[in-house]
C-alpha cells in the first residue's frame, strides 16, 4: 500500500482513482453484458452504462495527459494508453493525443490538422448529410473526426511511420468487434449507440469551454499561431460549465471536467481535487460559470450553426448564454489527436 502511494503524484489519490477505475471496468464490461440481454429494458441500461464508462475513461485520460495521477510520466502514459482503447481513441497514439492537448494549453488556441469545416464546404453532398444527421442529434461531425483519426496515417494527416501501427489497431479492433458480433450482434449494434452517447457528452462539454482561435496547421509549424499565451487571455476565454452548481456531486458524472477555469489555473490538479480548488479560487458565485440549462438551450437552438462555427459569437459567453445565442463549437475533442 505504501509503495503504491509512493508512485502516486498525490498521496491521497489511491482510493479515488481505484474507485474510478473500478467504475470504468464495471460499467464498460457490465454494459456489454446488459446490451446482449433479451428485450430492451436491460439493453437500454447497458447502453447508458457502457456509454458512461467510456465518458469517464476519456476524462481520466485527460488527467493522465497532465501527469495528474502518477509521479512518473511513463506510468501516466501506460494507463492513458490503456484507457484510450476503452474510449475508442486508440487509432491515434497516446503521445500524439497528449502533445495536441499540451499545445492547447501552451498556445491558448485549438490547433487542428484536419479542417473538417473547409472539407465539408468542398463536398456539398456530404455536408448536406452531416446537417441532416446533426439536425437529428446524431454527432456526425465527431463521427467524421474519429473516422479520419482511424485512417490519418494513410491519408496524410499523421506520420507515415504510424501506418503499421494504424493497420494493426484497425485489424485488432474490427476483429474483436466481429468476434463480439458472433456472440451478440445486438450488443455490437447497441455499442454504436453507446459510442454516440459518449461522443455527444464529450462534445457538449467541450463546445462551451473556450472561445479560443481555431488554427488549421498540418504539421508542427508555429506559423499562423496567435501566441496570445498569457494568463489573462487564457482566463478570459475559458469558461466553467458545471452540470450543477447547487449539487456539485452531479459534476462527478463528467469527472469534474466542468471546473475548467480551475483546471487551466493548475493543470496538474487531479479530478477529485478540482471542486475544492474552484471554491478556493472563485468562491460560489463565479461570473464565467455557465448554467447547464442555458447551455442546453443554446446547444439545441444552434446545433446546426455549430457545424461551421469557430466562436460562440461576438459577445462574452455568459451574456450569449443568457440570451440563448451562444453557438457551440465542434471538432475539438482531445481524443482526436490530429
Amino acid at each position: 500500500m505504501q509503495r503504491s502511494r509512493n508512485t502516486l503524484r498525490h498521496a491521497d489519490g489511491l482510493w479515488p482513482n481505484l474507485a474510478v477505475l473500478a467504475y470504468i471496468l464495471v460499467t464498460y464490461v457490465g454494459g456489454w453484458l446488459l446490451m446482449a440481454q433479451p428485450g430492451w429494458a436491460l439493453p437500454a441500461l447497458g447502453v447508458l452504462a457502457c456509454g458512461h464508462g467510456m465518458v469517464i475513461a476519456a476524462y481520466l485520460i485527460h488527467d493522465c495527459a497532465h501527469n495528474a495521477l502518477f509521479k512518473k510520466a511513463s506510468d501516466n502514459a501506460r494507463l492513458g494508453a490503456a484507457l484510450n482503447w476503452v474510449a475508442g481513441g486508440c487509432y491515434g497514439t497516446y503521445e500524439d493525443l497528449r502533445y495536441k492537448h499540451m499545445r492547447h494549453h501552451v498556445d491558448n488556441a485549438d490547433t487542428i490538422a484536419f479542417d473538417y469545416r473547409a472539407w465539408l464546404k468542398a463536398h456539398p453532398r456530404t455536408e448536406k448529410l452531416v446537417f441532416t444527421l446533426e439536425w437529428a442529434y446524431v454527432p456526425a461531425v465527431d463521427y467524421m473526426m474519429h473516422g479520419v483519426l482511424m485512417v490519418a496515417p494513410f491519408i496524410g494527416y499523421a506520420d507515415k511511420a504510424q501506418r503499421r501501427r494504424g493497420a494493426w489497431v484497425l485489424i485488432t479492433r474490427f476483429a474483436v468487434l466481429a468476434a463480439l458480433a458472433l456472440w451478440s450482434l445486438k450488443a455490437v449494434l447497441l455499442y454504436w449507440l453507446a459510442y454516440a452517447l459518449m461522443l455527444t457528452v464529450l462534445r457538449f462539454f467541450d463546445a462551451f469551454q473556450h472561445n479560443y482561435d481555431i488554427i488549421a496547421i498540418l504539421n508542427d509549424s508555429d506559423a499562423g499561431l496567435p501566441h496570445k499565451g498569457d494568463r489573462e487571455y487564457e482566463e478570459n476565454n475559458t469558461y466553467t460549465n458545471p452540470v450543477s452548481r447547487r449539487w456539485p456531486v452531479f459534476n462527478l458524472l463528467i469527472l469534474n471536467f466542468c471546473y475548467h477555469n480551475a483546471h487551466h489555473t493548475r493543470p496538474t490538479t487531479p479530478w477529485y481535487k478540482l471542486p475544492a480548488l474552484h471554491r478556493e479560487l472563485y468562491g460560489d458565485h463565479f461570473e464565467r460559470a455557465l448554467p447547464l440549462h442555458q447551455q442546453l438551450r443554446s446547444y439545441h437552438r444552434h446545433r446546426l450553426a455549430g457545424i461551421h462555427a469557430e466562436t460562440y459569437g461576438q459577445v462574452p459567453a455568459p451574456q450569449a448564454m443568457r440570451e440563448g445565442s451562444a453557438v457551440p463549437v465542434y471538432g475539438l475533442s482531445f481524443l482526436t489527436a490530429f
